[in-house]
């Protein structure tokens, strides 16, 4: 496939390379009329003007062929029955697919002026996504399957669909190897408040008739052990503990134990602490504390609390060596925060330049099902199953989040527990 263009920006680069990971093929770009008018099989005219008969034309907007960041006038419409915006006349597509893919993939809107959430990170109200009613959507991906057809319906096929389940360990045990004044207070608490229940629990565990509740990680080793699932498993390592950071400490033999466990058998990466949002230097202090306990290097994060700025969070990150990061969704409602379901590399836009930094987004974490959007266990999964039925359809890779602390057989999180199950059983 070649595609003309008269000026080959940073921009054009990057966007006609996502797609080429997208379709797994080479999109060869050239400035030479001469060399588009002979090129005899698939051809993209990414011009105004017309160069020859047979040729696929996307008239382009100017965003690719910018340097900064500036507020665009964007105006969502319809174009073969999905959203679609950056329309342009004379346009064999209806609209600049490419500016558009750049747009929402580069995260353009999140360096502008935009409000916070009660968190402090880009509120998804913000966003045009969910102005637009197509949060819910792997609009990207679609953008990219219908382009395909409308160039070579049989010559090129999108990449197959896979599934990655990830996990992120906030606070590893309920009981077990916190500390002795924490254990004591909770259990006067629940008495004072009569909570039997978990009075009865943390007596049965503390007295060893029982395991810790948040120990579900040997139910979850059977489970990919079963599907022939590979996940990957994110530890936050605080060094101390503060009001959003409650796991038990990276020094404690208990820790270090869990995490090489689990490096032994799957991918783990870094959850960088709530605290290190506000002292940059403890991200390579809670990294260091992985690596030393893994004898590993440490290259994978997401951030907790999905605690994400653009473009300093990134800018941390890969000055502390993290080449993929998982933190590309909201932590408030489930959805595509840059509606795409493919990982991307993470465009610089204050430098204009595209990174080495790739980035793997995830549309369904249960913490928002729960918490934000307040679902019920049924009604989550539900929501669940559409995401992978959505991603599925357009070969791309469904990330989903879970918590230990969800999968456990206590009375309010059973229910989780099944659903998550029966999710795995039925796909």
């Amino acid at each position: 496939m070649l595609l003309y263009t008269s000026a080959v920006t940073p921009r054009i680069q990057y966007a006609i390379g996502f797609v080429e990971s997208v379709i797994g093929q080479q999109i060869s770009i050239t400035t030479s009329k001469e060399e588009f008018a002979q090129w005899e099989t698939t051809k993209i005219n990414y011009s105004a003007d017309k160069i020859a008969d047979k040729e696929y034309r996307i008239h382009p907007h100017s965003l690719l062929f910018q340097d900064n960041i500036t507020q665009q006038n964007i105006s969502v419409t319809r174009c073969r029955n999905n959203p679609c915006f950056f329309s342009t006349e004379n346009n064999s597509h209806g609209f600049d697919v490419f500016a558009a893919i750049f747009y929402l993939i580069s995260r353009y809107e999140e360096y502008l002026l935009h409000e916070k959430d009660s968190y402090g990170r880009y509120a998804y109200t913000n966003s045009i996504a969910y102005k637009n009613n197509f949060l819910n959507k792997p609009l990207v991906n679609i953008w990219i399957k219908d382009l395909l057809s409308r160039l070579t319906p049989y010559a090129l096929r999108l990449k197959p669909f896979t599934f990655l389940p990830t996990y992120d360990i906030d606070i590893a045990y309920a009981y077990n190897h916190q500390p002795l004044i924490k254990n004591i207070g909770g259990f006067f608490k629940d008495l004072i408040k009569g909570d039997i229940e978990k009075v009865i629990e943390r007596a049965n565990v503390y007295s060893g008739a029982r395991k810790d509740p948040f120990d579900t990680y040997a139910w979850l080793d059977g489970l990919h052990k079963q599907y022939n699932l590979a996940p990957i498993y994110f530890f936050l390592l605080a060094k101390n503990k503060r009001i959003y950071d409650k796991n038990i400490p990276p020094s404690s033999k208990a820790m270090q134990q869990l995490v090489k466990g689990h490096a032994e058998k799957y991918t783990v990466g870094i959850h960088p602490s709530w605290q290190s949002g506000d002292k940059e230097t403890l991200v390579g202090e809670e990294i260091k504390s992985l690596k030393k306990i893994t004898k590993h290097p440490c290259t994978l994060s997401r951030q907790h609390y999905i605690r994400l700025t653009l473009p300093e969070t990134y800018q941390i990150l890969t000055k502390n060596g993290i080449t993929d990061d998982y933190s590309m969704g909201y932590g408030s409602i489930n959805g595509f925060r840059a509606s795409v379901a493919s990982p991307f590399y993470w465009y610089d836009l204050e430098n204009d330049k595209a990174t080495n930094l790739l980035i793997h987004p995830y549309c369904f974490m249960e913490a928002n099902s729960f918490f934000e959007q307040h679902l019920s266990a049924e009604e989550a999964g539900g929501e669940l199953q559409y995401y992978y039925d959505t991603v599925k359809e357009v070969g791309g890779q469904l990330i989903t989040i879970f918590h230990n602390h969800f999968l456990t057989e206590q009375p309010q999180w059973k229910p989780w527990r099944e659903m998550y199950w029966r999710f795995l059983q039925n796909n």
